[in-house]
């Protein structure tokens, strides 16, 4: 007799586990079976990113990233205390260099009020006394910003869900998804070996796949997956205490990106990055960043023309400085003039997954889809890995309230074919 779980979760990156990890906990009676298709957790998104844990600088006031990131600083500085996982609570400052990114950096330190967050303004001699090597005309201090590895985190929240009852199953790659009005039919393959599993209750949590897995389910969407490639280099060791803090520029608040930065990573080696260029491969951290059925997806999508086109000149400078590396230095020249071409050692990219609607609109906040028997999340964006507790805790809550819907709709149906 086959198995149904109580629920299914797919995706294998940290707000996959998270959201299985706190189901199970929530529910130590159910079944829960987490799928991912990589041999370990953690290797896309998550484990490709600079492991900071963010303050919520950047995020428009009352928005559920706004929302989640503040939590998150908190919940994932207790759940690696907990864990003895190392954070080192290293600051960040948002260096103004120009006239017009003073005028950004007063807009942005006004939103970090409206957020609740306590940072501070310095000139540009308090500045000079704090990070000697670093230039600029002021910054923002921002005194929660701490640093972690994530991939940790991602594997330590597994563990906790295999504690409490929950299944893993690694190695699974999802070739289909069928809903009937009693469960729904997971079917995935793992090398030759075709497996099939059942489940009351769908969670794909899929990243860089989730345009795809609601296809794959059949739910009608507007947006789909273009996948933005984060090229990252790092210092030589030499240069391990070349910024006593996270050094970021303040960004374009017209794009999603933050810009190149220097970023203390937690084993304290030093990164710069990451730029933004278009990827031509949904998981392309190599050289070669080319797969045919990505790319035909994404000219086939009307958004990815338009969205293109608004951004033709920043892409076109991104692509440039892609491939010069004189060009990509200049960006963080600007800040730190200290650092040579020769100091760029080469670190392994990252792919950030952008949902675009079809109209060309970059979607910044979460972005979700549902069928009877599934939840789907579409867009997890920045500041997913800081914010994955809570955003976990969200999930559980929306599968709570759509059951409970779904259950009293059904009673009422009941009782009006008695009647």
């Amino acid at each position: 007799m086959e198995k149904i779980y109580d629920y299914i979760v797919i995706g294998g990156g940290i707000v996959g586990v998270s959201t299985a990890w706190q189901l199970q906990s929530r529910f130590p009676d159910k079944s829960i079976l987490l799928i991912e298709k990589e041999s370990g957790f953690s290797r896309h998104q998550t484990g490709h990113n600079s492991g900071v844990i963010h303050a919520g600088v950047y995020y428009a006031p009352g928005s559920l990233k706004a929302e989640f990131c503040k939590a998150g600083v908190a919940a994932t500085t207790e759940f690696c205390a907990k864990h003895d996982i190392p954070v080192e609570n290293c600051g960040k400052l948002l260096v103004a260099t120009s006239p017009q990114e003073v005028e950004r950096m007063q807009a942005l330190y006004e939103r970090c009020h409206q957020n609740g967050l306590d940072v501070e303004l310095i000139d540009q001699n308090e500045l000079k006394k704090r990070e000697p090597n670093i230039v600029g005309l002021g910054a923002i201090f921002v005194p929660t910003t701490s640093i972690v590895n994530y991939r940790q985190v991602t594997e330590k929240m597994a563990e906790e869900f295999v504690e409490t009852g929950g299944t893993i199953q690694l190695g699974a790659e999802v070739t289909n998804l069928v809903e009937t009005t009693e469960k729904v039919l997971v079917s995935a393959t793992r090398g030759s070996e075709s497996l099939a599993y059942h489940g009351q209750f769908l969670v794909v949590c899929s990243g860089l796949m989730a345009d795809r897995m609601t296809r794959m389910m059949g739910i009608e969407t507007d947006f789909q997956i273009i996948p933005y490639r984060g090229e990252y280099y790092r210092l030589p060791a030499k240069y391990n205490d070349i910024v006593n803090h996270l050094i970021y520029p303040i960004p374009d608040p017209d794009l999603p990106f933050l810009g190149v930065h220097l970023t203390r990573m937690i084993d304290g080696s030093v990164t710069v990055g990451p730029n933004a260029v278009q990827g031509w491969k949904r998981e392309g951290y190599g050289k070669i960043n080319f797969n045919l059925r990505d790319v035909l997806d994404m000219v086939s999508f009307p958004g990815f023309w338009k969205v293109s086109a608004k951004h033709l000149k920043t892409g076109l400078i991104e692509t440039k400085n892609s491939w010069w590396k004189q060009g990509y230095l200049k960006l963080v020249n600007k800040y730190c003039p200290k650092i040579k071409v020769e100091d760029l050692e080469s670190y392994p990219a990252g792919i950030r997954a952008q949902a675009v609607l079809k109209d060309g609109t970059l979607v910044h906040d979460f972005l979700f889809a549902e069928s009877e028997r599934s939840l789907h999340v579409c867009n997890a964006p920045s500041p997913a890995a800081t914010s994955a507790i809570p955003i976990g805790g969200y999930i559980c809550d929306k599968i709570m309230q759509k059951q409970q819907l779904d259950n009293a709709e059904n009673a009422n149906s009941e009782v009006a074919d008695v009647a």
